[in-house]
């Protein structure tokens, strides 16, 4: 990484000379520099608004950049040890389903786990993609799915030599790290490309202590939150690529989806968190595993509770753990991670990541003080000695491995009867169903409805978690295949 070529920021530093030009704007958007809506200026300051632009020449364009957002991206890609870079303005689930899309035509298959995000999925719906699980297994304790095993992905290689890709998570939501220099390795030795899901990983860049990174590992590609802990704005995200990908394809697919009308709000927080990332990353994020650490000791030493990190490491389905991810088990003590998300943001203002049905995640990064973290650990504690009851281990899991019957595109678009959730049992599912966060499908389009996954939905709408896919906003019905 070029230290002295990474103060710059082209883009912000573009954005500022505009600023000082004062030019009089007959193009969109509409509310022109703010002055048809106070309103939004009252709300996002003048600076703000005055700066939510469209492209134009001085400013280049994010479909086809040839100036300042090329420069912006060569110097991400060299902070991240990529190939190349591209700002991606749609989330990382649009950086997610441009992976997919270039690996990926109908028909050909792809071999993951399946606890994917459901941009994941989402792509193979569009694409006709086939997916091959890998299934992780799942922790008896806190029910978190772990990681790739190598040998099953191997074997899945081996079962499946036409497949073209292999998607792997770095790290999941919960922190689990797989064995990725050796999937990659593995996966290249069949010529199978290797896509990397980094939404919780932009930290692993810039610390060493933390686990590898998906371009240090070889893959080919990979899809970075920046705006999750790399301190962009919400919405910003990242598409790296590896030295054997043809960018001018990418860039053919990226266009496909991506927005003509990009935010240079957006663009100019990739560029300025990226530079400060490259200059201060190291020292940030030594920080932020620091304050995860001493939260997650705290937070143990107060009973009833698990905030697990390196310990669960057992070189093979969790072959490492990203430290900063404050993850906490919380059914020892009798109440689910939604109940105790709930009581935090009610009770104590405290609004933290998401819960689920047995755990807690708390996101620490780079704007996180010594402070928040003690007023935390304090309202759990509280939370401990007043609403504590008996332990209960039904549903601890969050994740049921399915039956897949069809695939996702198929299922998806296929005819559909609306029935009971309870009438269910048996069918094919048309449909997402999830708790959004963490936005993994409980069902996916193509997988078979079980008892046991009806009880699961049940009980975590029962609990208050966020459910999200189907066309029945109450989940009392859910949408199957007819004739299957």
């Amino acid at each position: 990484m070029n230290i002295e070529k990474q103060k710059s920021a082209p883009v912000y530093e573009a954005l500022e000379r505009f600023r000082k030009q004062r030019v009089v704007p007959f193009d969109v958007p509409g509310h022109k520099r703010g002055r048809g809506n106070p309103e939004l200026v009252k709300l996002l300051g003048e600076q703000c608004v005055s700066l939510d632009v469209n492209s134009m020449k001085p400013l280049d364009n994010l479909c086809h950049p040839v100036s300042v957002i090329y420069d912006a991206e060569q110097l991400a890609a060299d902070a991240f040890g990529a190939s190349y870079a591209y700002f991606m303005v749609g989330g990382t689930t649009s950086a997610v389903q441009s992976m997919i899309l270039t690996a990926c035509k109908a028909g050909d298959k792809v071999i993951l786990p399946r606890n994917v995000h459901k941009s994941v999925i989402n792509a193979l719906v569009l694409c006709g993609a086939v997916p091959v699980y890998v299934n992780p297994d799942v922790d008896n304790h806190i029910g978190i799915a772990l990681g790739m095993e190598t040998n099953l992905v191997e074997k899945a290689i081996v079962e499946n030599p036409d497949a073209v890709a292999v998607f792997v998570n770095n790290p999941t939501y919960y922190g689990i790290c797989s064995d990725l220099r050796s999937i990659v390795d593995i996966a290249h030795r069949h010529d199978m490309m290797v896509l990397v899901d980094e939404a919780h990983g932009t930290h692993l860049y810039f610390y060493e202590a933390l686990p590898v990174s998906a371009m240090e590992a070889g893959a080919d590609m990979a899809a970075v939150s920046m705006h999750k802990s790399g301190g962009s704005l919400t919405q910003s995200s990242l598409l790296l690529l590896g030295r054997a990908v043809n960018p001018r394809y990418v860039e053919q697919i990226i266009n496909l989806t991506q927005t003509t009308s990009a935010s240079y709000l957006l663009l100019s927080s990739l560029d300025i968190s990226r530079r400060n990332l490259a200059l201060r990353g190291r020292e940030s994020f030594e920080k932020v595993t620091t304050l995860a650490e001493y939260a997650r000791m705290e937070i143990n030493s107060i009973g009833g509770y698990y905030a697990y990190g390196k310990d669960l490491v057992n070189g093979s389905s969790i072959y490492d753990f990203d430290v900063t991810k404050l993850s906490v088990y919380t059914r020892d003590m009798g109440l689910t991670g939604i109940e105790v998300y709930d009581l935090l943001r009610d009770e104590y203002d405290i609004q933290i990541e998401f819960g689920d049905i047995g755990n807690i995640l708390a996101y620490i990064s780079i704007g996180d003080r010594i402070q928040e973290i003690e007023r935390l650990v304090g309202a759990l504690e509280d939370i401990k000695r007043l609403y504590s009851r008996k332990s209960s281990m039904l549903h601890n899991a969050e994740y049921i491995a399915p039956i897949v019957a069809a695939t996702p595109q198929r299922a998806f678009y296929a005819d559909k009867e609306l029935l009971p959730i309870r009438e269910t049992a048996g069918r094919i599912c048309g449909e997402f169903v999830m708790c959004y966060p963490p936005g993994i499908p409980i069902l996916a389009p193509g997988e078979q409805i079980t008892d046991e996954i009806i009880d699961y939905i049940l009980f975590a709408k029962d609990k208050g978690c966020s459910m999200q896919g189907p066309e029945d906003p109450e989940i009392e019905k859910l949408n199957v295949l007819k004739d299957f």
